[in-house]
């Protein structure tokens, strides 16, 4: 990759992980901080470094030592409201593996950070065991999402075509990766 490591973060990545995401929601999503829908921003340690069936990774800029990506695996699926019930029941909190605040910051994107992470992420969750889906969703106003993961992954829901246009939101399956087998013991 590069000038550019990915890594699950520890605790001194908390700081740099949380500025990708805040920037994000702030200029990319243009929602703002809302504590109902990003309460993991506020305590990526909490949410991420500590669950065992969840991680977070960053993306380091060698060069500069700054945070410049971040992804991230949770165990819970979408809720109804404010998803569709049937997206809900599709992807239950438990037996599905969400992929989320997958974040470049604008002047490294075009490096193939989002890739890696996403390829690291569904490593973590074939590691992981006990998922039945890869889950995720995106905003197809942020420039550049909706095509990306287009091209990663399939189209469950597109919001926009629900009466009323639901949320507007796009959500996504991702093929289940192999469960990585344990290693046989030698001898």
């Amino acid at each position: 990759m590069g000038d550019y490591v990915i890594r699950v973060a520890g605790d001194g990545d908390v700081d740099g992980a949380r500025a990708v995401m805040l920037d994000t929601v702030y200029r990319d999503l243009k929602s703002g901080y809302v504590p109902r829908w990003h309460a993991d921003i506020i305590d990526p340690a909490g949410h991420y470094l500590r669950p065992g069936r969840r991680t977070l990774l960053v993306a380091e800029h060698v060069p500069s030592g700054e945070i410049v990506a971040t992804g991230g695996v949770r165990d819970r699926g979408p809720a109804a409201p404010p998803n569709p019930q049937w997206v809900a029941d599709r992807f239950p909190s438990g037996s599905t593996a969400q992929l989320c605040r997958i974040y470049v910051r604008p002047e490294h994107r075009r490096h193939g950070l989002a890739r890696a992470l996403v390829r690291e992420l569904t490593a973590f969750v074939a590691g992981a065991g006990g998922y039945d889906a890869i889950y995720l969703h995106t905003d197809p106003a942020v420039t550049g999402a909706e095509p990306f993961w287009r091209a990663l992954a399939n189209e469950v829901c597109d919001e926009r075509e629900l009466p009323g246009g639901g949320q507007g939101i796009v959500h996504f399956e991702l093929p289940l990766p192999a469960a990585v087998p344990a290693p046989v013991p030698v001898g």
